[in-house]
């Protein structure tokens, strides 16, 4: 089934000279027609509007944001909770070695190294 889209027409009326000259070398570098580059820049420019828009919070959510992060500024510090991921390194765990550790398991006898010369 195909589907029609209606086309609209856009006129640009009174534009400002530099833009004009603008619009026509991004039109000129594109191998666009003036139309079509200035289709392109709207739909650009309303995607990027619509980005910075949808970003944002509302009055609301912006003051619930504020307010909690003045309440966590206003937690007093504590010794053991702020030290976490700060720890000094000397008192980190030694690396363990990769593989499975089998320093406690008793081997059996016949896969023990011959100790006898």
């Amino acid at each position: 089934m195909a589907t029609s889209h209606a086309v609209t027409d856009i006129i640009l009326h009174n534009l400002d000279p530099v833009l004009s000259d603008r619009l026509r070398r991004v039109a000129e570098l594109r191998g666009w027609s003036l139309q079509r580059t200035a289709l392109h820049l709207i739909e650009t420019g309303l995607f990027s509007v619509e980005a910075e828009m949808a970003g944002r919070f509302e009055a609301q959510d912006s003051r619930a944001l504020q307010e909690a992060i003045a309440a966590l500024e206003g937690i007093p510090s504590d010794p053991g909770f702020a030290m976490i991921g700060r720890a000094d390194p000397k008192d980190a765990p030694a690396p363990r070695p990769a593989g499975p550790d089998l320093s406690g398991l008793e081997l059996l006898e016949e896969f023990r190294p011959n100790r006898e010369g």
